[in-house]
């Protein structure tokens, strides 16, 4: 039931966020300011596909001729974790895609922090050499992170999964822990779906959850629409609050899809929002 939930849940979690790390210190060197503008500030999702597997391949491109440079193994990392997740529904593909993420995401938090085979390493090790993980170091953690988890979505059936989930769910909350602005706070919500994976009955939070997620969305003053679509879906949906569930989805519905740096993923979150919506009476 929860790795069930986890791949449900997933694409939901990655919406916030996928693009900013054009913006940051993963951002790869060369993009202008102004593309990074153009692709988030863009309304039509499917103008941002087609123009995803050019960054794809100018991004192998670069990390090839550079293969220890973090800030694009971080941007390879986020990148195709995004295009593979939102965009891409052949399994085959899907999982082609996340591999490279996930191998992204561990070489720039290795090269980057010394942080190595996390995926082999005990959790009380991970969490000591996590402790030393500085601010600076947010972009990489945050890139082997959200890899990761875009590959336990596609292998949701794998051991590794549940053995290797309390680790990055402590990398977020270490992240939140020190800048819960992090990402326009993405960090917030993928915590907030990790807490709602299970009912409190098989050691789920989702009321912590519930708590991560309206962080998020308070901190963008309601304009993260990305953030109350993982409320109502993570949240709202595990605890069976019909009320909330509607409530939020139509307020994001009814809310603009334009705000800076958010219209892109608003654009998404609210096809997402109609979806959950259409199938309310079915789930509840």
């Amino acid at each position: 039931m929860t790795m069930h939930l986890f791949r449900k849940n997933m694409a939901a979690g990655l919406i916030p966020g996928l693009f900013l790390l054009l913006l940051s210190g993963c951002g790869l060197s060369g993009f202008s300011q102004n593309l990074s503008d153009a692709i988030m500030d863009n309304p039509d999702p499917a103008t941002v596909r087609e123009a995803l597997p050019t960054f794809l391949v100018t991004t192998d491109a670069l990390i090839a001729s550079d293969p220890e440079n973090v800030g694009r193994l971080c941007s390879g990392a986020e990148l195709y974790s995004a295009f593979a997740t939102l965009f891409i529904e052949e399994p085959d593909r899907a999982q082609r895609l996340v591999e490279r993420a996930k191998s992204y995401g561990a070489r720039a938090l290795c090269a980057d922090t010394g942080t190595c085979a996390v995926e082999t390493m005990e959790f009380d090790s991970f969490v000591t050499l996590l402790n030393r993980i500085d601010e600076d170091q947010f972009p990489s953690l945050y890139a082997a992170t959200i890899s990761w988890l875009s590959w336990a979505r596609q292998n949701s059936d794998d051991w590794s999964v549940v053995a290797n989930l309390p680790k990055y769910q402590a990398a977020l909350a270490h992240i939140v822990g020190i800048d819960e602005t992090f990402r326009n706070g993405s960090a917030l919500v993928y915590l907030g779906m990790l807490k709602s994976l299970r009912p409190p009955s098989l050691g789920g939070k989702p009321e912590e959850g519930k708590m991560y997620f309206e962080r998020a969305i308070e901190l963008s003053q309601g304009r993260n629409l990305a953030a109350k679509v993982g409320l109502a879906r993570s949240y709202a949906r595990m605890v069976y609050d019909r009320d909330l569930h509607d409530r939020v989805l139509k307020e994001v519905l009814a809310a603009p899809v334009e705000a800076p740096g958010l219209t892109l993923q608003n654009a998404l979150a609210k096809s997402e929002a109609q979806l959950l919506l259409e199938s309310a009476e079915d789930y509840f």
